[in-house]
């Protein structure tokens, strides 16, 4: 099986080709890597000098890279006070005023205060997303042993944040083509996730030269904890990708973990090592699973064609 070394903490009718890192036994191959760095240490606690805060964004500064944001009290630490913040270019670029927030606080060494692990808070958007977790893990459960869809079956619903924070579910795709992967932002194995990501641009461009207009490219994060919006933003930009029809997508670890279980991603950990396997697999216009491949050696061109034009 592919061993891929991540440390984590897990705390109708498109055509839709889904590339997926399936983690569980599966002997087609091996490979390992380990993290590029993770940063502080997610649990926002005193101990840990990260605190979880909630508040509303007052206003956004891009030439100092600060946001002036209301929030509420801290317990044990502070009072609910208006304060500016440090934000990295992805959560700036996310950033609008009067958009309710959650986030985890650290001290710099030289006194700014900055905010980390930034989340959409709007009641509507947290409830949409929450009612879809609570939905596909439902589903899941009451599909026991059957959680994994065969060839024939429809691929299941969702609900996440896009990299730019907005909500996007499944019923966004009806009418489009599309290509889903599961992928880490930090996974620094140019044979893995960069590859993956890569091919998905091949196939974007490929897609293009031969007219198929109604493509759209989904990529959901495998490390919910840390891939944000911000986090899956910068990550894109980084890669100078045309995000005007390729989305990264994050939420909620239950609903990540029950998609993944329905489309026979089996996550084990051993240690900081994530064992998965490639499978790569094509929905059809009506919505069902209509072509699998396992492995990792799939080409842009054999998926583009099977695509309509």
């Amino acid at each position: 099986m592919f061993v891929h070394p991540l440390k984590i903490a897990w705390n109708a009718k498109p055509m839709v080709l889904v590339s997926m890192v399936l983690i569980s036994g599966f002997s087609l191959g091996t490979s390992g890597c380990r993290p590029e760095a993770t940063g502080p240490n997610p649990s926002a606690s005193s101990k840990s000098g990260r605190y979880a805060i909630r508040g509303e964004v007052l206003d956004v500064v891009p030439d100092r890279s600060r946001l002036i944001v209301k929030h509420e009290a801290i317990p044990g630490y502070m009072p609910a006070m208006t304060m500016e913040f440090v934000v990295s270019p992805g959560d700036l670029a996310n950033a609008r005023k009067g958009q309710r927030i959650t986030a985890e606080m650290v001290s710099s060494p030289d006194g700014d205060f900055l905010l980390e692990r930034i989340w959409p808070a709007d009641p509507v958007a947290v409830a949409t997303v929450e009612s879809g977790a609570r939905s596909i893990v439902e589903e899941t459960g009451v599909r026991g042993r059957n959680a994994y869809r065969e060839v024939g079956e429809a691929a299941p619903d969702f609900a996440l944040y896009r990299q730019d924070g907005e909500v996007v579910t499944a019923g966004r795709y009806r009418g489009k083509q599309v290509m889903v992967n599961f992928i880490f932002s930090r996974c620094p194995v140019a044979t893995m996730c960069p590859a993956a990501v890569a091919r998905f641009q091949q196939v974007q461009q490929k897609a293009r030269e031969l007219g198929v207009l109604n493509l759209e490219l989904v990529s959901i994060t495998l490390d919910p904890t840390f891939d944000t919006p911000g986090v899956l933003r910068e990550y894109a930009k980084a890669r100078m990708i045309d995000t005007s029809n390729y989305s990264f997508l994050t939420g909620p670890e239950k609903a990540i973990k029950a998609l993944l279980a329905q489309f026979g991603v089996l996550a084990e950990f051993s240690g900081d090592l994530l064992n998965h396997t490639l499978a790569t697999v094509l929905i059809d216009e009506t919505g069902k699973i209509a072509w699998r491949a396992d492995g990792s050696t799939w080409s842009a061109e054999e998926f583009v064609s099977r695509m309509k034009r």
